[in-house]
């Protein structure tokens, strides 16, 4: 028996913005497209959604493609259904973000792929609707980052104060006050100084903190 036969079918596809931090700047990974229509254009990474699969799933496959990596934090952004937005079908694409460090991400995929990094303050025209995933993207992000440590996650195991203050100054896309800043990171017991110095950032050099997620899933008043 066929079922909805008097319903047109769609195409269900998922589009990855895949964030990270370096050089104190907030970054994304795009690449050009490979396929029609909008080839060559710059694009975000997708695909679509198999049908033994669920689109987290979809998602996360892409992901681990695209990175090498798995267990990310990813977290989906929402559907982007506009009629007209794919001139080659009718596909509403299920758009997802994720961070991850820089320097875990392999330098020969990301070549292989055909991948760059561009700061999210030059982020050029993008295929279709994906600057406005984007949009969508940094704005999610940016009031998650105020109630969750997700920056923890684009950040090494081991970081100095002025790092977390750069990431979170280039996420919220404004400077913060550097002793008001400090005093409440200070304030937070999951965040613990170690007895490591970072001597490359300066003579004196400055100690590096780490992110207890034992101590910090004992407190649920987190709030930057």
């Amino acid at each position: 028996m066929t079922f909805y036969k008097d319903h047109s079918k769609v195409w269900v596809s998922v589009d990855v913005i895949i964030f990270g931090f370096d050089e104190q700047k907030l970054k994304m990974l795009i690449g050009r497209r490979q396929m029609d229509p909008g080839r060559g254009e710059w694009s975000l990474y997708g695909g679509f959604v198999s049908a033994d699969e669920s689109i987290d799933e979809a998602a996360e496959h892409t992901l681990e493609k695209l990175t090498g990596l798995n267990n990310l934090y990813m977290r989906q952004v929402g559907a982007f259904g506009a009629i007209d937005r794919d001139p080659g079908e009718r596909v509403i694409s299920i758009a997802y973000y994720a961070l991850i460090n820089v320097k875990d991400y392999d330098e020969h995929l990301r070549k292989e792929r055909g991948l760059e990094w561009v700061d999210i303050q030059e982020i050029p025209p993008l295929y279709s609707d994906h600057n406005l995933m984007v949009k969508q993207a940094l704005k999610k992000m940016r009031q998650k980052i105020k109630t969750e440590p997700i920056s923890f996650r684009l950040l090494p195991q081991l970081f100095t104060l002025t790092q977390l203050q750069r990431l979170y100054e280039a996420v919220i896309g404004e400077e913060v006050d550097k002793r008001n800043f400090r005093k409440r990171i200070k304030d937070m017991d999951f965040i613990e100084k170690t007895p490591l110095i970072d001597k490359k950032s300066s003579k004196r050099g400055a100690a590096l903190y780490r992110f207890n997620k034992k101590v910090y899933s004992e407190d649920p008043n987190f709030k930057l």
